[in-house]
């Protein structure tokens, strides 16, 4: 019969201190890679809300029935940094001054830069032809003065924003919120996420 080799305790000391020493570089390593992670995520969300997409919430009537009251919102804030906004975008701006803080707005624009724009009985003029294509015209018009009834030509940065029901919208024609500046516009409605069954890109 052979003889057994005793083991070495000193080399299966060694051996298991090892292990340990790499288990632990190991965990280290996972910590680090979990923690790189996290910051690459944050930064990410950071940079989506701030620069990408944010939530807002529909208030009030004024753009019924394309949004109402309550609708939960993802807004485009990165296209615009590409592209200026188009006739029909739904875009969000800051409204006048109410109680110390400026509301955001949300309206479809329908004057562009340098054009000529004329309400006549709930009729939209550009350029004094009517706006065949405004299927979101205003179905009964408002007798109130309003800063179009005369032809009112836009500036090279100024946009004619209107609700889409114009009978109850606060907006262009009214002289408190007038022509919206390209530089206030902040984004664009993209995608209604709430509620769900209303889910989808928004036009």
């Amino acid at each position: 019969m052979g003889r057994r080799t005793k083991k070495n305790p000193e080399v299966t000391l060694g051996r298991r201190q090892r292990r340990r020493k790499e288990q632990r570089r190991k965990n280290v390593r996972e910590i680090i890679s979990t923690i790189l992670y996290l910051a690459i995520l944050c930064a990410a969300v950071y940079f989506i809300l701030h620069y990408v997409g944010q939530r807002t919430v529909v208030r009030g009537d004024s753009m019924d029935t394309t949004l109402s009251d309550g609708q939960n919102l993802i807004m485009d804030k990165l296209s615009y940094h590409f592209r200026d906004p188009e006739r029909y975008d739904i875009v969000i701006f800051p409204g006048p001054e109410e109680y110390g803080e400026h509301p955001y707005y949300i309206k479809r624009v329908i004057g562009l830069p340098g054009e000529t724009v004329q309400i006549k009985k709930g009729k939209v003029y550009i350029n004094g032809k009517k706006l065949k294509s405004d299927i979101y015209g205003i179905t009964k018009y408002i007798d109130e003065p309003g800063i179009a009834e005369e032809p009112l030509e836009l500036g090279k940065d100024e946009y004619f924003c209107l609700g889409d029901n114009r009978p109850v919208s606060y907006d262009s024609r009214y002289e408190e919120v007038g022509p919206v500046q390209r530089s206030e516009i902040i984004g664009k409605v993209w995608i209604r996420i709430w509620p769900l069954t209303k889910f989808g890109k928004v036009s």
